[in-house]
């Protein structure tokens, strides 16, 4: 088998511990070398300076959790790192033990039988970790509110029944008037502003609930915690949009695709970037992202076609764009999932839209371009006269007779 590194390392990677084993080979002879650290930094440093003095220059590890970060993030700039999937380098059974873990990356490594994960630079996962934990505290927020609504209906309060939302500014300043004591159904409707003031008599009936002593406790927690998680939401969406100021061109073009907002559009840049170049094509960053049939084969039968497992944030956010992109009017986006679904419901429907979503971002991030959509039309203008044909049976089965001919130009 072909040596492709003769001296390189593997890293059996834990919470508390790492264990290195180093492969060198001279000529025919090969030895190898098994040592284990702590995780803590001054013991990763010391992993660096002994893998740095037996000449390393490749180290391959597993992505294991989040433990393999500390580690990659010290040693990155004094080694090539190799991040492998775990899938891809399982043990023989019964023989596993951490050194044994590690000498087995090792000698993949060394004759090249492992295949490299994508790691974007240093600022980039800065700016991964910010929006992803924006979205955790969205998810957050959205428990605080759907328990807030809860509490509401156990004391009879149908605001959520005449008000669109339970946080908002008009439902905000009633939940803060019957804390603060005030119970007059006709006082507290006259609370609504814009719209909603057309509604004062629905709000009058909705007040009519009671709201007792731990539901004002409940009432108040949740606001608060509403109000706090809010408060870090503006927070770190400010620290990303100065982190994204020199891609304010590019996140305008996302802007653009039906579904894509601003978030969103933040969302792919941190977790993809703006340099395609990694990704051969367009079909590898679908897969890469989970937004593609699984394959599952076997004795010539499809035994199953789930998506694969891919990057949850992007895959979570391209979902969140297609499933408001069906709902945008005029856009050929809304045609594709409208066309889908009828055929193979609406999550496999999604799951489409989503691909031609992320499929419009590749190509319009590596040419430089905009958003060019082909419109409601596209599949209708594909073959007229198939399209003619079709619509001519569906009137004949009606009991009429149909003669067909080209207007004029």
């Amino acid at each position: 088998m072909e040596l492709l590194y003769e001296r390189c390392a593997g890293l059996d990677v834990h919470k508390r511990s790492v264990t290195a084993c180093v492969w060198l080979s001279t000529g025919r002879s090969t030895t190898h070398q098994t040592r284990t650290f702590s995780t803590m930094t001054d013991d990763l440093l010391a992993l660096g300076d002994w893998l740095a003095s037996l000449g390393v220059q490749q180290v391959a590890m597993e992505s294991t959790g989040v433990y393999w970060r500390p580690v990659y993030q010290l040693l990155e700039e004094r080694f090539a790192l190799w991040l492998v999937n775990a899938q891809h380098v399982k043990a023989v059974p019964g023989r596993k033990t951490d050194a044994n873990d590690a000498q087995w990356l090792g000698d993949l490594l060394r004759h090249g039988l492992v295949r490299r994960s994508f790691v974007p630079p240093l600022p980039q996962r800065e700016l991964r970790e910010l929006t992803r934990h924006r979205t955790s505290l969205v998810g957050k927020r959205t428990q605080a509110a759907n328990e807030l609504q809860k509490v509401l209906e156990g004391t009879n309060l149908k605001l959520a029944s005449v008000v669109s939302h339970v946080t908002g500014v008009s439902a905000r300043a009633i939940l803060d008037a019957l804390l603060a004591g005030q119970g007059d159904p006709a006082v507290l409707a006259e609370l609504a502003q814009g719209r909603l003031r057309r509604k004062r008599a629905e709000l009058q009936r909705a007040l009519q609930g009671t709201l007792r002593s731990h539901h004002r406790l409940l009432v108040a927690q949740l606001l608060a915690e509403l109000d706090f998680l809010e408060e870090q939401i503006t927070e770190v969406s400010a620290e990303i949009a100065q982190r994204l100021l020199p891609q304010q061109a590019t996140l305008a073009r996302l802007d653009d695709i039906p579904g894509v907002n601003q978030r969103i559009g933040e969302i792919v840049l941190a977790e993809v970037g703006e340099d395609m170049s990694r990704f051969p094509s367009a079909p590898h960053l679908i897969a890469w992202a989970g937004v593609c049939p699984g394959n599952d084969q076997s004795g010539g039968r499809q035994r199953s076609s789930r998506v694969r497992p891919g990057n949850r944030a992007l895959k979570t956010a391209l979902v969140e764009a297609a499933h408001a992109a069906a709902h945008t009017k005029g856009s050929y986006l809304r045609v594709l999932y409208q066309r889908l679904a009828r055929r193979r419901g609406p999550g496999r429907a999604l799951i489409a839209v989503a691909r031609s979503i992320l499929t419009a971002i590749y190509h319009m991030l590596k040419r430089g371009t905009g958003w060019q959509d082909l419109g409601p039309l596209y599949f209708e203008q594909r073959d007229p006269a198939r399209l003619a044909a079709r619509l001519r049976r569906r009137l004949e089965k009606l009991g009429f007779q149909v003669t067909l001919s080209a207007a004029p130009v």
